[in-house]
């Protein structure tokens, strides 16, 4: 009888334990912190714990959807933000371009200001941000502890490791590789065009010739063993599940000399963690942090590129004006020779274009930190363990930054402007910014240049009517939402 008694106040304690736990966690917790904020001065939409601005968001994106369900084709519009995140845009008018909004009991500061992103960065290094807690779960298995997840002093040793073999003397000796794989893509082409093909899924064609590409260039494995790597790689990324094998990349290459002889960037990288492990250093990279990295390239280096090059395709279709004055520079610029990386300098018209492509659509639309110290940005101080959501997408469609043409498409406005007219610098990072700016930029801006020069000197874009599916919308949103990158 005394056994079972205590027995049920154990029971009974242990219960009341897991509930107040909980109500800290869910509830007190975060409403702390909710006041903390508040009373350092930041407004943002009331959350409402524990799912914080959630129902709210969807509210207003099913709001939005609905809305622009009118119809099943509509005009083509460049202007992206308000459909792609809705909420913010309508948080904007509220709040201003700085608030605090919560995904369930964690906070996010917003910031589509690039003056105050500016004040907020300036002498924070690279290794001084954090990632946010909430994104790292579901990132841990298609990234494991790559340059995305990598912190603090680990994260300066993946950089360090990295960084020679994405420089831009490392990167020109790969563009044989994509010249190859884009002639393939385009004989394909050629051949289902004289077989009778009337249609051709240009998308799907890009995106797989991107992926042979990144096996090649970074993995530097053929066809073959490039799609099966692809196929396991992309099942991981879909299903968010840890999978602990290589996933089909080749790491015993040594040759029978004992030499790292191929010039990819796995080659690269393993030459340059050998050497520094030869050298005595600590900055080298384990068996299973180079796995990492692999799978950083791909999904950094894949999907992205082919994202710009199809909506590259589609706006030049809009405005062929522009696709005449771009194979008119391929022309001058090659000389109708195979464009080689020497050549890739004089395309300035076509790095316009790649600039004005990034900016109305960013394969990233946004860039994550965590405060890891507090910070005082115009008497606001934002505590430590802030996350921080940088709104590229509202940045790079803010009429207060590019003028009344900012949803125009006009490659112009980078003429002789690295920053397209932005009257702000921090206006325009497609790559990101500050110690973790993109370090694979180097290398897609040249396959982005390779592939287009070629596809351009062989087909015509052409659109017959300027209408824009919304099931293309819809499935273009959503790759941009999950294409975010930060290194």
């Amino acid at each position: 009888m005394e056994f079972l008694q205590l027995f049920n106040l154990t029971f009974i304690v242990v219960v009341l334990y897991l509930i107040v736990r909980l109500l800290i966690s869910f509830w007190i917790s975060p409403a702390r912190t909710y006041m903390k904020l508040k009373e350092n001065g930041f407004g943002g939409p009331t959350p409402n714990f524990p799912l914080g601005n959630i129902e709210e968001m969807k509210k207003i994106s099913t709001s939005s959807v609905a809305s622009a369900s009118s119809g099943s084709l509509g005009a083509v519009s460049n202007d992206i933000h308000s459909t792609v995140f809705p909420y913010f845009a309508q948080w904007q008018m509220s709040y201003g371009k700085v608030f605090i909004y919560w995904l369930g009991t964690e906070p996010f500061l917003y910031i589509a200001d690039p003056e105050f992103l500016r004040r907020m960065s300036t002498g924070v290094m690279g290794k001084s941000w954090g990632k946010p807690n909430v994104f790292k779960h579901d990132r841990k298995p298609m990234f494991g502890n790559g340059l995305v997840m990598a912190e603090g002093d680990d994260w300066v040793r993946h950089r360090h490791i990295i960084t020679p073999a994405l420089s831009p003397a490392t990167v020109k000796t790969m563009a044989s590789l994509m010249v190859d794989s884009t002639t393939k893509m385009l004989n394909k082409w050629t051949s289902l065009l004289n077989s009778g093909c009337l249609e051709i899924d240009v998308e799907k064609e890009i995106i797989a010739t991107a992926g042979e590409i990144i096996a090649k260039t970074s993995f530097g494995i053929g066809y073959k063993n490039g799609r099966q790597a692809f196929k396991k790689l992309r099942a991981m990324q879909i299903t968010l599940f840890k999978n602990n094998r290589y996933v089909g990349v080749p790491f015993n290459r040594r040759n029978s000399k004992g030499g790292y002889p191929q010039k990819d960037l796995l080659g690269l990288l393993l030459e340059e963690n050998h050497e520094e492990g030869r050298l005595g250093k600590t900055l080298t990279l384990t068996t299973r942090e180079l796995v990492d990295e692999c799978k950083t390239f791909f999904f950094g280096g894949h999907e992205t590129t082919a994202l710009a090059l199809t909506w590259t395709l589609l706006l030049l279709a809009v405005h062929p004006e522009w696709q005449n004055q771009l194979r008119e520079e391929i022309t001058q610029v090659t000389g109708n020779k195979e464009i080689d990386f020497s050549m890739l300098a004089g395309l300035k018209k076509m790095k316009w274009v790649m600039d004005e492509v990034l900016r109305l659509y960013p394969p990233a639309p946004n860039a994550q930190r965590q405060i890891r110290d507090d910070i005082t940005v115009n008497n606001l101080t934002i505590p430590t363990g802030t996350n921080v959501w940088i709104d590229l997408v509202g940045m790079h469609h803010d009429p207060n930054l590019w003028g009344e043409d900012v949803s125009q498409f006009k490659p112009e406005r980078f003429d002789n402007d690295l920053y397209g007219g932005c009257n702000h610098k921090m206006g325009y990072l497609p790559f990101g910014f500050g110690g973790r700016m993109c370090i694979g930029r180097h290398l897609s801006t040249m396959e982005y240049k390779i592939v287009l020069s070629l596809m351009l000197s062989s087909v015509s874009a052409i659109s017959r009517a300027c209408v824009f599916p919304l099931w293309l919308r819809d499935c273009v949103i959503w790759k941009i939402i999950e294409s975010t990158f930060d290194f």
